[in-house]
């Protein structure tokens, strides 16, 4: 038998992130699977990456200095402490690969985004899953978990797929309670979807960890979501210079495309558009919610651009998904986060919604 180059060993038992399907036998679908924004991109986001396509043999500023520019002026942020990835992802991978060793471990709730483990097997670090109260991170469970050998705690803040989200003041306990080597890493997917005065997406932690000294609070964002990005793969986060200046000596260079950083810089400063979509988003989602509600299955409370809601076992919950897609209808299992019997649509177009309620009635 030839010999052949082997892999390291466990990377072929990672079972591998899963994104939310996107066709069904070549029809013409309702994608409701993967938390797409629901009005799309803003006009002017697409064409700024239309004309930054004719630049597209010139490469990036691998810097990404004017989208830094942008972000810090709207989100009013030092733009020193922040860093651009391919997706708010790649992000999460540097963290980890920057402050976990193999053998080392992450912390996560039960219910967490699945990505946390799978980036983090792929550097063989271990995930510490941490059980939830009520679909929601319990934080003195959290600080329970927390063993010698745990580097980081990821808190996905609303939470995917759960939507459910810890106020501030939970945030500082979970903070204040973590040894000082312990990184918290707060990730702010859906944080735009957030009204509540009482929510933090972490920036105030981050400075306060800056001023004690401790440098151990990162968070992260995307452009994937309100912003309506997902195809451009931009997110960002923002931390302590220290653990930046780590990152950037890390990150692939020119890691983010010409067009991708335009749009992105386009998106944040129409500010009007994200605030109409947003807008539209939340009461779209009431509707879904009250109208799954009245089909007689129970919701989680959702702080996102999506609803979650219990099919009655894994079984029927299969048996759903297949019938939605039959009918022309994609959304999501929560199976890989814990949830077998737990399906998650996200909030489309108003005609979206209609199908996927019409089409759910079957079961009721």
């Amino acid at each position: 038998m030839p010999k052949r180059p082997q892999p390291l060993a466990g990377l072929a038992d990672i079972a591998p992130y899963v994104p939310g399907k996107a066709e069904a036998g070549g029809k013409k679908v309702w994608k409701l699977s993967a938390n797409e924004s629901a009005m799309g991109p803003s006009p002017k986001v697409v064409a700024a990456a239309s004309e930054a396509a004719a630049g597209i043999h010139i490469y990036p500023d691998g810097a990404a200095r004017d989208l830094k520019t942008a972000i810090a002026e709207i989100e009013e942020l030092d733009p020193s402490r922040l860093i651009i990835g391919s997706g708010s992802d790649e992000v999460l991978q540097l963290l980890i690969r920057a402050y976990a060793a193999p053998g080392e471990a992450i912390l996560q709730s039960a219910h967490g985004f699945s990505y946390y483990h799978v980036a983090a097997a792929a550097v063989r670090v271990k995930t510490i899953f941490v059980p939830e109260q009520d679909f929601l991170a319990d934080v003195d469970a959290l600080l329970a978990a927390v063993t010698p050998e745990v580097r980081i705690v990821f808190v996905a803040n609303p939470n995917n797929p759960t939507g459910t989200v810890l106020m501030a003041e939970d945030l500082r306990r979970l903070r204040d309670g973590l040894p000082d080597e312990v990184m918290l890493v707060l990730d702010g997917a859906y944080a735009e979807y957030m009204t509540d005065e009482a929510y933090s997406d972490g920036r105030d932690l981050v400075d306060e960890a800056i001023e004690r000294g401790t440098d151990n609070v990162v968070m992260t964002r995307t452009f994937s979501k309100i912003y309506g990005l997902g195809g451009a793969r931009v997110g960002w986060g923002y931390g302590p210079p220290e653990v930046i200046s780590i990152l950037e000596r890390i990150r692939p260079p020119f890691n983010i495309t010409v067009p991708s950083l335009k749009a992105a810089e386009a998106a944040i400063r129409d500010q009007a558009f994200m605030t109409e979509n947003r807008a539209f988003t939340l009461s779209e989602r009431e509707r879904l919610k009250e109208g799954i509600e009245a089909l007689g299955f129970a919701t989680i409370p959702s702080h996102a651009n999506f609803v979650t809601f219990d099919a009655g076992s894994a079984d029927d919950a299969k048996v759903i998904l297949a019938h939605l897609e039959a009918d022309g209808i994609l959304i999501r299992s929560a199976a890989s986060s814990g949830l077998p019997s737990h399906l998650r649509v996200t909030v489309g177009p108003a005609e979206a919604s209609d199908a996927f309620l019409e089409s759910l009635k079957a079961f009721r």
